[in-house]
């Protein structure tokens, strides 16, 4: 079985996409087949890094420039695995599938990257699954790649329940880990075209260093653990310095606060989102006569609110903790706006104000280290790397704040100045 993916691997990736960043990457005729689809299409239409652009011009890249350049080294991946003897319930169905997951992990994407996050919508890994299950993909799986397209929706989706004969468990942690191609293609993709050396990997050696454990876990020889060390504080200086700038910070902010009072007035449907390229997206929002929207065409034009007030996100403030709600959020976005309305003596709409508070963001460790001396593997946390708990958690919180942006009109810029801000979000000592 071994040889026969191995010979799959060599021999039936022959069709050469020129890449930037990796040079050639070699697809399968059946894989070609599936990037022609008007579904993988249309992540060329879809900006990876979403507003980033207005800070870095040269993030333009795009969503299928990132599919390719995963796959790519997934091919690489699972080709380094196989040679191992640990390895043994692979099949070529299973490879199969997991290289074509790594193409399409990203069919369901929205546009402007993570903007339409902790809004009540569904994940982009279940319009993935629903994408490969449904459309023309499905057909072209089963027809060129001659296999069942449920596996690799489920190797993406990893809340689909899958009794097939692929152990899609593997797969997926090859798919989503500390070490996954996804991580690995967008940190290098992401720092070459925003012209930044953070995020630079030697993605050479981190393969080299990767070693299964028994088909059910990879690990990363004590030798490679520069390698993980490297690419988590890459990651952490890629959101400080790009994923999380100030700007991009903003504008994702105005994109989702339109959004979100667009679901909450009723003005669009959640189902309306799905399946949107950039372009899609200007056009839904341009049909409506609702002002909320405007905040989209603003940041088009690079009209961008103000910060007018930044505060580290403190867990332990309960309602720090509340307005991570949406819901709650945009009600206290109301309130205050009503107390910046008295004080000017003007009519402040709540679009007008904005609270942002991103994501959690995980640093993932648990992987397993190889040690030099003695047998089996064991935890990240318990190996020799200065990543300790500790460590992680002061990149955290030197990321994440909370943050209060503003219209720029005088008026409000002047009431803003006459309120204590500490006192509003719980600040004060």
């Amino acid at each position: 079985m071994k040889r026969s993916i191995l010979n799959h691997l060599h021999n039936d990736y022959t069709e050469p996409i020129r890449d930037p960043v990796w040079k050639n990457i070699y697809l399968s005729r059946a894989l070609l087949e599936i990037t022609k689809a008007q579904k993988f299409q249309k992540l060329n239409r879809i900006k990876q890094l979403g507003p980033a652009y207005l800070v870095y011009p040269g993030a333009t890249h795009t969503r299928l420039n990132h599919s390719l350049g995963v796959f790519a080294i997934a091919h690489r991946l699972i080709k380094h695995l196989v040679a191992f003897r640990e390895v043994r319930d692979l099949s070529i169905q299973g490879v199969k599938s997991f290289l074509c997951a790594a193409l399409l992990h990203d069919l369901g994407h929205f546009p402007f990257a993570h903007s339409f996050k902790d809004i009540g919508i569904k994940s982009h890994e279940e319009l993935t699954a629903e994408i490969i299950l449904e459309s023309e993909i499905a057909d072209i799986i089963r027809e060129y790649l001659q296999m069942d397209p449920e596996p690799v929706a489920a190797i993406i989706d990893e809340k689909m329940l899958y009794r097939g004969p692929v152990k899609v468990s593997f797969y997926r942690r090859l798919l989503s880990g500390v070490l996954d191609p996804d991580k690995l293609d967008y940190l290098n993709r992401d720092a070459y075209f925003c012209g930044v050396p953070y995020g630079v990997q030697d993605v050479d050696f981190i393969l080299g260093e990767i070693r299964p454990v028994q088909c059910r876990e990879i690990a990363i020889t004590e030798k490679g653990l520069s390698a993980v060390e490297s690419l988590l504080f890459a990651k952490y200086l890629m959101y400080r310095s790009v994923y999380w700038h100030k700007t991009v910070r903003i504008a994702t902010a105005m994109i989702k606060k339109a959004i979100v009072m667009g679901l909450r007035d009723g003005i669009i449907e959640k189902e309306q989102l799905y399946g949107l390229d950039d372009n899609e997206f200007y056009s839904l929002l341009s049909r409506y006569d609702y002002s909320p929207f405007k905040l989209v065409d603003m940041v088009l034009k690079r009209k961008l609110y103000k910060l007018v007030y930044r505060a580290p996100f403190d867990e332990n403030n309960k309602l720090y903790g509340d307005l991570t709600d949406m819901n709650i959020r945009t009600d206290y976005e109301k309130k205050l706006s009503s107390a910046l309305a008295k004080i000017s003596g003007r009519n402040v709409h709540e679009s007008d104000i904005i609270i942002d508070i991103p994501e959690p963001i995980s640093f993932e460790t648990g992987l397993l280290v190889y040690p030099e001396r003695g047998d089996g593997s064991i935890p990240f946390a318990e190996s020799l790397s200065v990543f300790r708990e500790s460590t992680v958690k002061g990149f955290t919180g030197s990321l994440r704040y909370l943050s209060l942006l503003i219209k720029r009109e005088d008026y409000l810029l002047n009431a803003v100045k006459k309120v204590d801000m500490d006192m509003w979000f719980g600040t004060k000592k």
